[in-house]
């Protein structure tokens, strides 16, 4: 009885097993005539439309295509611009662009986001692009996100759709998230991270030295062409440093 029934379940999986196998063919033709595939193989052994659908590749923001026209370059901020700008005046004549500075001593986010200077000095230069320096004199600034978030924004809201690098602050210690908030409000590709790098300091223990000033700009430089959302020409210059076509110093807000 047992050897009866034994007999009868083994034909049962062998006839499905077979059936099983024509349905996973294309197509197949016994005696002259074509038996269409079954849809139990696709049902059971292969994913649904939506689970095989590739999604289309994501492009990728970096790196973006070098603007090799001549700019007229902005560069507004602190202090630190008396390092940083000679540098940069440097690359301006090796590459054809003009420089004009706008350093503003002592100042922070939030003087710069009260008022409309920026404003005043892109209607008077007539900006291609922009380089920002600012927050050294924010790094310690308690519940610096509640307080200067406002005026980083209005900082960008000025500058508008005129591409910029908003170059960080060279932190001597950490900071209480002046490079947080700056990092979360620009656009990505227009923050540069000085924090971490290494710095030989003035007598201050807070600037870059001249020579340290230089090096930190080529490291922005270099940068670019792989990270910036928008790298403009800025082949190694033959000198050192040079002069901006103007400077306009500002003298700490009383």
């Amino acid at each position: 009885m047992k050897k009866g029934y034994l007999g009868l379940w083994l034909i049962l999986v062998l006839s499905l097993g077979i059936f099983f196998f024509i349905s996973s063919l294309d197509s197949v033709n016994v005696f002259g005539v074509e038996l269409k595939p079954s849809k139990m193989y696709s049902s059971l052994v292969c994913k649904s439309d939506s689970d095989s659908i590739i999604p289309p590749p994501q492009p990728k923001l970096f790196p973006q295509p070098v603007d090799t026209a001549s700019q007229s370059i902005l560069f507004i901020g602190d202090s630190m611009l008396e390092g940083l700008y000679p540098r940069l005046a440097a690359y301006a004549d090796e590459n054809g662009h003009e420089l004009r500075v706008a350093m503003w001593y002592s100042s922070t986010s939030q003087i710069w986001g009260e008022c409309d200077t920026l404003t005043h000095f892109i209607n008077k230069v007539n900006p291609s692009y922009i380089f920002i320096c600012l927050g050294a004199n924010e790094l310690f600034v308690k519940d610096i996100a509640e307080k200067r978030d406002k005026y980083v924004k209005n900082i960008l809201k000025q500058i508008g759709d005129i591409p910029y690098l908003w170059i960080g602050p060279p932190n001597w210690k950490p900071d209480t998230g002046i490079n947080k908030l700056i990092a979360k409000n620009t656009k990505k590709g227009c923050f540069f991270l000085s924090d971490g790098m290494t710095f030989d300091r003035a007598k201050d223990g807070a600037h870059p030295t001249r020579q340290s000033a230089i090096v930190w700009m080529d490291s922005i430089v270099r940068w670019m062409p792989d990270s910036c959302l928008h790298p403009i020409r800025m082949n190694l210059p033959k000198v050192k440093s040079s002069r901006a076509k103007r400077v306009y110093a500002l003298q700490p807000k009383k």
